[in-house]
């Protein structure tokens, strides 16, 4: 099973995920930036300092590049280069308002978008301090807005207060824009890390079942074998007493089938044990696709109904995993295969690529299986056949197997069309996962 990473570990991790999120969005402020400078510039002709706003935007592409330097040299990242980049836009915004109005552009809505996005990637006392900060730049532009623009041509009052209400509302548009484009990337990032955390935990209470029932398993076997040894060795003496006495045959049959019934509950035991044990203590190996399959058919009863296919490129082609463990579950899934479909016809086993490991699919022609019987195959002990027939953990330590060594185990199935399962593997350059 996958170690997860060291605690000390786990905020450098947070903070390089956040700092990638936030390079994007200063690349695409870097873009939009660019694009608000040349619409005032060249389409609404304003006089603005071209050379110096080019300057400002300039120095935010060649923080960015520097940035992604960064990262690509997989350096641990520290939230607190996050607070300071925040706090270096903050600035650089800042001198591009000075430039181009001050106070007076309706712009200075976009220092929310910094506020916003300091709540979303910074803890609170960092999150108090980029807010007092960007107060006191949005601040300072009451004074810089006269240092910086001394002379500036300036349209009349009534052309002032167009421009300024048509900017209001495309800053509005822009910083609304980017806001919810991050908390819904930001949403669905931990929307998406709470299924993962669910689907582990479920692995790993699957994982602690089959550890269970190994234990069971091999308490069951090591405390009933002495009486059911017991009974076996007193029925075959009675049997062996009433044979030369005028006993009915119908005693006779009823000592023969205590006797069979005690080694079928020797037979239970037996493959209890061996199904949990072998899940949890055998080594991992590569194998190749071609000697799983050997394996998995070698001991099958029916195997003459089972059609092969394995295409050349993939004999020799080799998973990770426990061998004998993986052909246990593979010859029950193809042994319950061959159980739903009727005499005379045939199951189909078929091996096909799936990234760097290989998906083996069993078919079958059986009736399939209606949806609430779908969603509850691979609970433990569940089961539909007949009593004798299976005790209904074959499904479940399949599916424990697969995700334990980083695989799946999908079934798919409608009444009346048959079943299909689907089990994934990792190729064997996979890491050692579940070792």
């Amino acid at each position: 099973m996958t170690s997860s990473p060291p605690p000390s570990s786990e905020p450098s991790l947070r903070a390089r995920i956040n700092l990638v999120w936030l390079l994007r969005l200063r690349w695409g402020v870097l873009v939009g930036q660019a694009v608000l400078v040349a619409v005032a510039v060249w389409g609404l002709k304003l006089a603005l300092p071209v050379p110096a706003l080019v300057a400002l935007l300039g120095v935010e592409g060649v923080t960015n590049a520097a940035v992604r330097a960064g990262l690509a040299r997989a350096r641990p990242v520290a939230e607190a280069a996050i607070f300071g980049l925040m706090l270096w836009d903050t600035l650089v915004l800042t001198g591009l308002l000075a430039l181009s109005g001050g106070t007076h552009n309706p712009f200075t809505a976009l220092y929310l978008v910094n506020v916003a996005l300091g709540t979303v990637l910074l803890p609170p006392r960092r999150t108090w301090a980029m807010l007092g900060f960007t107060l006191l730049a949005f601040g300072s532009l009451f004074v810089l807005q006269d240092v910086t623009l001394p002379g500036l041509e300036r349209p009349d009052h009534a052309e002032l207060m167009r421009l300024h209400l048509s900017g209001m509302w495309v800053a509005f548009a822009v910083a609304a824009g980017f806001i919810v484009y991050f908390i819904q990337r930001v949403t669905r990032a931990l929307a998406l890390r709470e299924q993962e955390l669910e689907q582990t935990r479920a692995r790993h209470a699957r994982q602690e079942k089959v550890a269970s029932l190994a234990t069971l398993a091999a308490g069951a076997a090591h405390e009933l074998s002495t009486p059911l040894s017991t009974i076996a060795v007193v029925a075959k003496e009675l049997e062996r007493a009433l044979a030369a006495s005028q006993t009915s045959d119908s005693v006779r049959e009823d000592l023969r089938l205590i006797r069979q019934q005690v080694d079928r509950c020797r037979d239970v035991l037996v493959q209890m044990s061996a199904d949990a044990g072998q899940t949890t203590g055998e080594p991992f190996q590569a194998i190749p696709l071609e000697r799983l399959v050997e394996e998995t058919l070698s001991e099958l009863s029916g195997r003459e109904r089972v059609k092969v296919e394995v295409p050349e490129a993939l004999k020799k082609h080799d998973v990770h995993g426990p061998p004998r463990a993986l052909a246990r579950v593979l010859r029950g899934l193809v042994k319950n295969a061959i159980q739903a479909t009727p005499t005379g016809r045939s199951v189909e086993l078929r091996v096909l690529p799936d990234g760097t490991g290989a998906r083996l699919e069993v078919r079958d022609e059986g009736n399939g299986m209606p949806e609430a019987v779908l969603q509850r195959a691979g609970e433990p002990f569940f089961t539909t056949k007949a009593p004798g027939e299976g005790m209904g953990l074959g499904l479940f330590l399949a599916r424990s197997l697969a995700e334990q060594l980083g695989g799946s185990l999908e079934l798919r199935s409608k009444a009346g069309e048959g079943t299909t399962a689907s089990l994934s593997l990792p190729g064997a350059d996979a890491k050692e996962a579940a070792a």
